[in-house]
């Protein structure tokens, strides 16, 4: 857990979470704001639908699907048990209709109608969200033996266990929060999807009606119903809930406020409710002791290192600013002066003429120490702030005569 506590900063009350893990993480940097047994393998349940739906979106982000493309409905994926339970052998649906029973009404035949029309099976589909799993770096023990979190006995019932995948699905409450914030940041148009409360897979009938199981939305308040009365939290649009009898009660959440995102998981609550009211502590946390503070603005010329040498220039000297800002998300009464700031010049090599405005010639290093012995810190580049053009061979002829000079100078007056 990397907690930006500093001695000026207010101390962050205790937080206790009834669930077996939990994580809190910054969405854009996916730091770690409170962790609960974040690296325990458990069963996610539905919350297994966010690996699908982020292969789903890359799928089509490489053009090999498309939103409008038909899918028609196999025996396979209508016979699945569990949520969904709207589709039926041999009706044809479009990618986004299904994509939406999946994400909204977490759907299990959606899901497998869907893995089926990019893998050809379920099972093969199943062994993209592994190969997903490697590739985004998701935990050692992140393993997936279907796309929809369905407990291998739930599978056996239905005589739908893979053959070729052994063992049960698994992730942390970590991988969980990563692959969140890998669709929020590479997929952003998710969120409108995710935070729809309710949809029709067919226009008007309501026997086919989907409430999005995620009773904390925002998007709830509108109607004025216990969802909006008990649990809506303000800025919350996404993403994932999850129930089995093995995985209890699970919940991957998201909210924003202001500039600050924010990535919850509970896994293993022990009741329905408490998966939310618990989500509601994690989110609470963040936002009431947090916040984002820029340390370096952009384009600023920095006391410790105004200019730096160059060589081969007409001038022998070129000033340099920061190319990028410094952010960090603090403890809320972090000070600018906690934090410490050094700077270094590029080798020599990098630091010749001619020099482009805005060519990298040195690094500054911003760093935050905790009180936990960690340090938090980044890394802005140093760059000219003007254009340094070649000196002519003639120029660079007589100045080093008169630095050859100069240095005789200096070592005749040591003789004295």
């Amino acid at each position: 857990m990397i907690s930006p506590n500093t001695a000026n900063a207010a101390e962050v009350p205790a937080l206790v979470v009834e669930a077996q893990s939990a994580i809190l993480i910054e969405a854009e940097t996916g730091q770690v704001l409170f962790e609960l047994n974040k690296d325990e393998l458990r069963p996610p349940a539905s919350m297994a639908k966010l690996m699908s739906e982020y292969v789903i979106l890359e799928t089509i982000e490489e053009g090999k699907l498309s939103w409008t493309d038909s899918v028609t409905v196999s025996e396979y994926a209508a016979n699945t048990g569990g949520s969904g339970g709207l589709l039926a052998k041999g009706e044809v649906y479009s990618v986004e209709d299904l994509f939406k029973n999946m994400s909204i009404f977490s759907g299990n035949d959606a899901t497998i109608a869907l893995a089926e029309r990019i893998a050809g099976s379920e099972e093969a589909f199943a062994v993209m969200m592994n190969d997903m799993a490697r590739e985004i770096g998701l935990s050692e023990g992140a393993y997936f033996i279907n796309s929809t979190g369905l407990d291998r006995s739930d599978l056996e019932e239905l005589g739908m266990a893979p053959a070729s995948l052994p063992g049960e699905t698994a992730i942390t409450a970590h991988d969980a929060a990563l692959i969140a914030q890998r669709i929020i940041l590479d997929h952003p148009d998710m969120l409108e999807i995710s935070s729809t409360p309710e949809a029709y897979l067919k226009p008007n009938d309501d026997r086919y009606l989907m409430k999005n199981w995620n009773w904390m939305l925002e998007g709830w308040k509108p109607y004025n119903n216990d969802f909006a009365k008990l649990f809506a939290y303000d800025g919350l649009d996404g993403l994932k809930t999850g129930h089995t009898t093995r995985a209890l009660y699970c919940f991957t959440g998201t909210a924003e406020r202001g500039e600050l995102r924010v990535i919850s998981v509970i896994m293993a609550a022990p009741t329905m409710n408490k998966r939310f009211y618990e989500t509601k502590k994690l989110l609470d946390y963040g936002f009431d002791n947090f916040e984002k503070m820029i340390v370096i603005q952009p384009k600023t010329q920095m006391e410790q290192l105004t200019k730096v040498d160059i060589k081969k220039g007409i001038v022998k000297e070129v000033g340099v600013v920061t190319e990028n800002n410094a952010q960090f998300l603090v403890k809320k009464g972090t000070k600018l002066e906690d934090f410490v700031i050094t700077t270094v010049a590029a080798d020599e090599e990098q630091r010749v003429a001619p020099i482009k405005k805005g060519q990298v010639l040195g690094e500054l290093t911003v760093m935050l120490p905790t009180t936990d012995g960690s340090v938090m810190e980044q890394k802005v580049n140093l760059v000219a702030s003007e254009d340094a053009e070649k000196a002519s061979w003639v120029r660079l002829f007589f100045r080093a005569i008169g630095n050859f000079f100069k240095s005789l100078v200096g070592g005749i007056k040591n003789l004295f």
